[in-house]
């Protein structure tokens, strides 16, 4: 193996929505409930595809005006969902690439806010090639995305490993003929990657 891509947040960079709603509903069960039901995955995948956050935001606030002023927050305090880079991934970053291995990343991101996200992040700036799905309009785990950082790069999806949060993208670089690593933390992907790329 000799390229490791890696996603971003919760890789490299903290997102915790629940910092911002927790604080807004008072009451963790709740605000857990509205990411799940109301802000639910396929929206944010919507956001994330390319769409414009101003358009489904209003959407979203026409179908749950109750909530109008919640909704609202994912757009208008979204720096703070962002709480600081995951310990020790500098570190690893700079060790793989001490040790010359090819650093990529694979995100699912807005392009409203990804610019900007860079920008203040240093270990985001780490990595100069990279795919960003609200730039191609796909999202993982569909593997079309993982297509696009092959060809952009000119990669063989074998020579790969990729790592993310989520099981689904994992297994999604796993059909595509990658390793694949479900992230749990700096210090136990250090000893999974030290397994993996010994091979």
């Amino acid at each position: 193996m000799k390229n490791v891509i890696f996603d971003f947040g919760n890789v490299l960079v903290q997102w915790c929505p629940d910092r911002v709603y927790g604080e807004y509903f008072g009451d963790e069960a709740r605000a857990w409930w509205f990411f799940r039901h109301v802000i639910d995955l396929d929206w944010r995948q919507r956001i994330d595809a390319g769409e414009s956050q101003d358009k489904c935001i209003a959407e979203l606030q026409a179908k749950h005006p109750e909530y109008a002023e919640a909704i609202a927050l994912y757009r208008d305090r979204w720096r703070e969902m962002l709480v600081g880079e995951v310990p020790g991934m500098r570190e690893l970053i700079e060790e793989l690439k001490i040790q010359r291995y090819e650093i990529y990343g694979l995100t699912n991101w807005s392009m409203e806010t990804f610019p900007e996200a860079r920008e203040h992040f240093g270990i985001l700036q780490m990595i100069d090639r990279y795919v960003v799905s609200g730039a191609e309009g796909l999202v993982k785990p569909d593997p079309r995305l993982f297509q696009v950082l092959l060809d952009r790069y000119g990669l063989k999806a074998e020579e790969c490993i990729f790592i993310d949060d989520n099981p689904d993208n994992v297994d999604a670089a796993r059909q595509m003929g990658m390793e694949g690593i479900v992230f749990q933390g700096a210090e136990d992907l250090k000893e999974k990657l030290r397994i993996k790329i010994k091979h």
